[in-house]
């Protein structure tokens, strides 16, 4: 009876699989049979009806666009359970009371894409232009798709904006309106993680955002800042911002 039911998991893994248009590379190094069984959970409930191509592909996961029944897309990011370049993330999750301890590498794993989920339900709630959030189930988190039905919104670094100081000074409002209004820290903000849609930035790549309780979060939101005026000052010779300026009118809540 146990080997009925392996044989017929496999079966239907298969099947997963051909409904997955990804190099099979891609598809070794992601998806794991408990990976494939998410998506297949996703598959039937009608969640998502196809997997088309990678948007990104990273050491710690890919990025997929997918269809809908409705025939709309959507992204669905895979993150790796098996990387080397998790060794680290544990620190951005301990001390954080909204989220368990975890025993393993998988734990932490689903931990991670939980957290993604949360920050980026958190940021949108606020204001923050992020992708909308959809669904989780374990290391698969399915949002919103940004950009056309012919590519994808590029990252910050492959752009050059009409108007480069009116879009750094919407994502300073945004770095402060998440620490002042929800208390939270991106820890990892860059030209790498802001897409760029008809002018307008998207925050992504939220699973490391700290509370402003976390013992490293006042150096990440430093990191943060220099890690912006550094590009904007580089690119476009905007100089017009000081980074401890900036800082410091962040830190100080509840003024303007």
């Amino acid at each position: 009876m146990r080997e009925k039911i392996f044989r017929k998991i496999d079966t239907e893994i298969e099947k997963i699989k051909s409904r997955i248009g990804a190099d099979r590379k891609i598809l070794e190094g992601i998806f794991d049979k408990p990976t494939l069984l998410v998506f297949g959970k996703l598959f039937s409930d009608k969640t998502i009806d196809l997997v088309e191509f990678p948007i990104s592909v990273g050491k710690e996961g890919c990025v997929f666009r997918a269809l809908t029944p409705a025939k709309e897309f959507v992204a669905v990011k895979v993150y790796r359970v098996v990387s080397h370049t998790f060794r680290n993330i544990s620190k951005y999750i301990e001390g954080d009371p909204r989220f368990r301890t975890f025993r393993n590498r998988r734990d932490l794993i689903y931990e991670w894409a939980n957290k993604e989920f949360k920050n980026l339900q958190i940021l949108e709630n606020i204001g923050v232009s992020v992708p909308h959030p959809i669904r989780r189930i374990k290391n698969v988190l399915v949002m919103q798709y940004i950009g056309d039905e012919t590519v994808p919104a590029p990252l910050l670094r492959d752009v050059k904006l009409d108007n480069p100081k009116k879009f750094l000074n919407k994502l300073i409002k945004y770095i402060k309106i998440m620490y002042q209004k929800a208390e939270l820290v991106h820890g990892d903000l860059s030209e790498y993680n802001i897409l760029v849609y008809k002018e307008k930035p998207y925050i992504i790549d939220v699973g490391q955002t700290v509370v402003i309780e976390h013992p490293m979060a006042l150096e990440f939101l430093k990191r943060d800042i220099h890690n912006l005026v550094r590009f904007f000052r580089n690119r476009y010779n905007l100089k017009e911002h000081d980074e401890e300026t900036l800082y410091n009118k962040i830190i100080e809540r509840g003024k303007n």
